[in-house]
């Protein structure tokens, strides 16, 4: 029931409207009839970013192609919806140093759809939408989110994201899509 709790308050929590993570995590335990102490709740914040970044798995061929990106002197982003743990653990990861901007949502103060979020990518890179190659597997309902702001749009439709936590999936995409994100290079050039 505790992991209920948290997938209920998902966009609640990775907008920032909950509050601070400890807070919000004593109260979902307070909820399902726990009492935590400060020291537990300490803990727990730890806890959850260290179990976030073991579960993070970057497709095998997103070094290369970002890598690729950079050559091409094109500029990049993440625009993730997420709570505090990936902005805490967000720079260890092997595609870090190889994209210029991040715009998580925790941070932000707003989740995909909503224009902020991609707003904010965008002023970061200093590139206007219109300008932008957005690719996502559909979750939160940001491709549409992104299209809406006039970047183009790519559906990253990987066999394996059939059983990847989304929430709000965008399964009706008409627009294009790829099998896997070697196939994004021809989208830039």
């Amino acid at each position: 029931m505790f992991f209920q709790a948290l997938d209920r308050t998902f966009y609640a929590r990775a907008s920032g409207r909950c509050g601070p993570p400890g807070e919000v995590l004593r109260r979902i335990a307070e909820e399902q009839g726990g009492q935590p102490d400060r020291p537990a709740l300490i803990r727990a914040v730890i806890a959850r970013i260290d179990a976030v970044e073991r579960d993070v798995r970057l497709r095998p061929e997103a070094v290369p192609v970002l890598s690729a990106i950079r050559t091409l002197g094109l500029r990049t982003a993440v625009v993730s919806d997420c709570w505090y743990e990936l902005p805490a653990f967000f720079s260890r990861l092997a595609v870090a140093p190889l994209l210029d901007a991040r715009a998580f949502s925790y941070t932000v103060g707003h989740c995909k759809p909503h224009p902020r979020i991609y707003q904010a990518a965008c002023g970061l890179l200093s590139v206007p939408p219109a300008r932008c190659l957005y690719i996502g597997d559909g979750g939160s309902r940001e491709l549409s989110g992104a299209r809406r702001l006039g970047m183009t749009v790519v559906r990253l439709a990987a066999e394996d994201l059939g059983s990847h936590l989304t929430f709000d999936a965008e399964r009706e995409w008409d627009g294009a899509c790829v099998g896997d994100l070697t196939q994004l290079l021809p989208h830039l050039v």
